[in-house]
């Protein structure tokens, strides 16, 4: 279903309705510009809608009311000793200093509020300014689709009624209480990323801005070297929309296997994001000469293949976060051995997923198995089912190590000294070999009974039979596109504004280039810099 077209012509257009979209159009309706929001799939809302909808951003004033203590000096600090030299000083600096004006506008211009995750640590708190006692990582408040209705079910995702905080990534069990769940489903209550979503439509719609689907943008219209609008192909065939700017909102590239062989560093396989982006923001700027940048990143994730498709035709996995990080579990390559800390932050796992052995000229860590026991699902269960529940059929089982090793074709001497090795390790109460537990984060996703503590993720593998599921280097979104100036105008090769194009989000250079800082560390530039992109173009006479 589209919405028909009101009009040609606006001051500002904006490609996609993903926070970034969402932000960015309602930052230029609100700083007084006409807005068209389109959007190329039938289903609002992107990757977001099927994220957590946390935010990261440092030095905010929930954090302060908290009692956590962070500074701008904190935060640049943090940036910059994972930088590698990949994240430009100016983009840092416009990001954590945007996040305080982003958030007091947020509360007074925009229905979505936001709170913070409690004791949520940063992904690397050990470095100079990180946090392991969290404060940078929140969330949106619940969000009733009853005040946009019919808008749900032309969002992307399924109903989640909850908070970050009662689920397990969170802190929580994951499982609400009957009677609270069956209150929220009745006032179409939802939290994560479908509430980011909806709060942000809501806050579109109140401004007059009405999201158009079905609208796929196929090239850029120029008069010299200005951008003055947009070509998209709907249901009823190609139409020219002009604009005094126009934003790229479009998300990464993740989907497009050419795009993906051509830029990305390394094997990604099963991207879990909407299958929509395919790169047509990115094509857009190349069109005109943009410089590009972090273009071999991305958000980084292991996933498992679940059986069955998904609604809107993207890949049916499910993000492996909590379930090696709990105790009773390894990760191990196809010569059977551990590679890796299995807790560690999920985007910075890439890296040990992408190893090269010269040698062999391959990527030894490719396939990948989680291997786990009896003990763990038991105490545990996870992949979908509660402790105590039985492992799903899917998983592959062995009643002993040396028959697993058989059904998933690794070593069965090499696994089983593995496993050895490991469980003399847990006895011991440190992983020697890659210190998995040390930090901060490492327990967070695991056994919270044990957290804090190397408990919370180390524990014996010793209890037949033993299963096993293959993890695939998968991404979120990826992270590398035309560079841009501090409020999102789009550079050429030459370092020159391209007069009228903006970016933010996925589709643009990540402002912090190859990290993850915490929770949210997509979704908190991608709402800034759309911020900034939307006030800037709304302001745009180039």
């Amino acid at each position: 279903m589209t919405v028909s077209f009101k009009r040609v012509t606006y001051d500002v257009v904006v490609l996609g309705t993903g926070a970034t979209g969402l932000v960015a159009a309602l930052a230029a309706a609100d700083s007084g510009a006409t807005v068209g929001l389109f959007e190329k799939g039938d289903l609002i809302g992107g990757t977001t809608a099927l994220s957590s909808g946390v935010v990261w951003i440092p030095a905010n004033k929930y954090a302060a009311e908290a009692g956590v203590v962070d500074s701008r000096e904190e935060a640049l600090a943090y940036l910059d000793a994972l930088s590698h030299g990949m994240i430009l000083p100016e983009l840092a600096e416009a990001f954590v200093d945007g996040g305080s004006e982003l958030i007091t506008w947020l509360e007074s211009s925009t229905p979505l509020k936001l709170r913070l995750v409690p004791g949520f640590p940063d992904y690397h708190p050990e470095h100079a300014g990180g946090k392991p006692l969290g404060g940078r990582s929140l969330e949106p408040e619940l969000f009733s689709f009853d005040q946009i209705e019919g808008w749900g079910e032309r969002m992307i995702g399924t109903t989640r009624p909850m908070n970050v905080t009662e689920t397990p990534i969170g802190g929580g069990t994951g499982i609400l209480a009957a009677e609270v769940d069956a209150e929220r489903r009745s006032h179409a209550i939802e939290g994560l990323g479908r509430a980011l979503v909806g709060s942000l439509l809501k806050g579109c719609l109140d401004h007059g801005v009405e999201p158009v689907t079905g609208a796929r943008a196929t090239r850029p219209l120029v008069d010299g070297e200005k951008v003055i609008g947009v070509e998209l192909q709907t249901a009823e065939g190609r139409v020219e929309v002009y604009a005094k700017a126009v934003i790229l909102a479009t998300g990464g590239f993740e989907y497009d296997d050419e795009l993906v062989r051509d830029f990305l560093r390394g094997p990604m396989r099963k991207p879990a994001g909407v299958p929509t982006n395919t790169g047509d923001g990115l094509r857009m700027a190349m069109r005109l000469g943009a410089r590009l940048g972090n273009m071999r990143e991305a958000w980084w994730v292991p996933v498992a293949q679940l059986p069955g498709g998904r609604p809107d035709g993207g890949n049916n996995v499910l993000l492996v976060l909590r379930e090696r990080t709990l105790p009773r579990s390894i990760m191990i390559n196809r010569k059977g051995r551990r590679f890796t800390n299995e807790a560690a932050n999920y985007n910075a796992l890439g890296g040990a997923f992408h190893t090269f052995d010269p040698a062999s000229f391959d990527y030894v860590n490719q396939p990948c198995w989680l291997v786990f026991d009896q003990g763990f699902v038991d105490a545990y269960g996870g992949f979908g089912v509660p402790a105590g529940g039985l492992a799903p059929e899917w998983v592959t089982r062995g009643e002993d190590l040396a028959d697993l090793a058989g059904r998933i074709g690794v070593p069965a001497p090499a696994l089983e000294a593995t496993v050895t090795r490991w469980n003399k390790l847990v006895a011991a109460g440190h992983d020697d070999d890659f210190n998995r537990g040390d930090s901060a984060y490492d327990g967070w996703c695991g056994d919270r009974a044990r957290y804090p503590g190397v408990m919370a993720t180390l524990g014996p593998l010793d209890q037949g039979p033993y299963y096993a599921v293959e993890l695939v280097t998968s991404t979120l979104g990826t992270k590398g596109g035309p560079r841009t100036d501090v409020d999102g105008a789009v550079l050429d090769v030459d370092g020159q504004t391209i007069p009228g194009l903006f970016a933010a989000g996925n589709v643009m250079a990540a402002p912090t280039g190859m990290v993850y800082g915490g929770a949210g560390g997509t979704l908190g530039p991608a709402l800034v810099f759309g911020y900034r992109a939307g006030r800037a173009a709304a302001g745009s006479d180039r």
